[in-house]
C-alpha cells in the first residue's frame, strides 16, 4: 500500500472540509478558499478531525492516484492554514526589484525594466531591493509565479548573476584560462 497514500491528513482548528460529487473537494480558512476536483475513483472519507484517502483496487493506476490524491488534499489544507512561501535573491551589480502597487518592477540589467503583475490568490513581497518572497495558499501557484520570476534572470554559472532561490547553489565554471 501507498506509505504517503495511507497517512491521515490532520484537519487543524478553523479549517472546513466538504467533499462533494466526483470528489470535488473545498477547502476554507483563514488563509482563503481552494477548490480541486480529485480523481472520483478514490474514496475521501471524515472522521472528526482527521481525513483518509483510499483507494478501491490494486491497479497499477489507482496506486498512482492514491499518494497523489492524498499529497493534494494535504498542500490545500496546510495552504488554508498556513500558506506556502517561496523565498528569491536578486544577485548583481545594479539589479533590483521594488512593489509599485500590485505590481514587482525589476531592473535585471536590460535596457528596459520588468513588469510582473500579481495573479489571482498570489501576494508578493519586496523587503529589500535583493530579495522577492512570494506568499499564497495555492502551492502550485506559488510555486509557478517563483519559477517565472526566476526565469527572468535564471543565474549565470560565471559569477553567479540573476535570480535564484534562497539557499540554492549555483554551480560556478572557471572563466578563461588565457595565454600563458
Amino acid at each position: 500500500m501507498s506509505r504517503i497514500g495511507r497517512m491521515p491528513i490532520k484537519v487543524p482548528a478553523g479549517v472546513e472540509v466538504t467533499v462533494g460529487a466526483n470528489n470535488v473537494v473545498t477547502v476554507k480558512g483563514k488563509n482563503g478558499t481552494l477548490t480541486e476536483s480529485l480523481c472520483p475513483d478514490m474514496t475521501i472519507s471524515r472522521e472528526g478531525d482527521e481525513i483518509t484517502v483510499l483507494r478501491p483496487t490494486e491497479q497499477k493506476r489507482h496506486k498512482s492516484l492514491h499518494g497523489l490524491t492524498r499529497t493534494l488534499l494535504g498542500n490545500m489544507v496546510t495552504g488554508v492554514s498556513e500558506g506556502f512561501k517561496k523565498e528569491l535573491e536578486i544577485e548583481g551589480v545594479g539589479y533590483r526589484a521594488a512593489k509599485q502597487g500590485k505590481d514587482l518592477v525589476m531592473n535585471l540589467g536590460y535596457s528596459h525594466q520588468v513588469i510582473m503583475p500579481e495573479i489571482d490568490g498570489i501576494t508578493v513581497e519586496v523587503p529589500a531591493p535583493n530579495k522577492i518572497i512570494v506568499l499564497g495558499p495555492d502551492k502550485q501557484k506559488v510555486g509557478h509565479f517563483a519559477a517565472e520570476v526566476r526565469g527572468k534572470r535564471p543565474p549565470e554559472p560565471y559569477k553567479g548573476k540573476g535570480i535564484r532561490y534562497l539557499g540554492e547553489r549555483i554551480l560556478r565554471k572557471e572563466g578563461k584560462a588565457g595565454k600563458k
